[in-house]
């Protein structure tokens, strides 16, 4: 089966609340299940806030554009332990960059910057786990 086909079974799983799921074709079949009791991930409290913010002047929230996850995993800000973060909190980045890793299904997939910005806000911690579609951090 396709892995493109098993990321999308996975998100619709996570998006319909549904615990279980398993779909055959010929003599292929996947399960997917989720733990009893589990729920959608909420977006985390914010890590480390913007300078402006920390400085005491407020910035609106309209100011900020969410970097969701794609899919749900395992967040990473570095690309390897002990290596510096990609992004932190007053990073310029470019449409293409490189913002942070997120593991699913013990394949890494690269998160990059759909536009420029500067890093506003990182809302989750290294290694939490993230839900799909979750807020990880804030350009603005």
């Amino acid at each position: 089966m396709d892995l493109r086909k098993i990321k999308k079974l996975i998100e619709l799983v996570e998006e319909s609340g549904i615990s279980e799921l398993e779909v055959r074709s010929g003599d292929e079949a996947v399960r997917i299940a989720r733990p009893v009791g589990a729920a959608p991930v909420a977006d985390a409290a914010v890590v480390a806030p913007p300078p402006s913010i920390a400085a005491g002047s407020a910035v609106p929230e309209a100011a900020f554009v969410p970097v969701r996850a794609p899919m749900a995993g395992t967040f990473y800000a570095a690309p390897a332990p002990g290596e510096p973060a990609f992004v932190s909190v007053g990073s310029r980045v470019h449409a293409g960059d490189v913002l942070c890793i997120i593991e699913s299904m013990k394949m890494m997939n690269e998160i990059r910057a759909e536009q420029d910005g500067e890093i506003g806000r990182i809302l989750v911690e290294n290694g939490e786990p993230v839900g799909s579609g979750q807020a990880l951090l804030h350009l603005r």
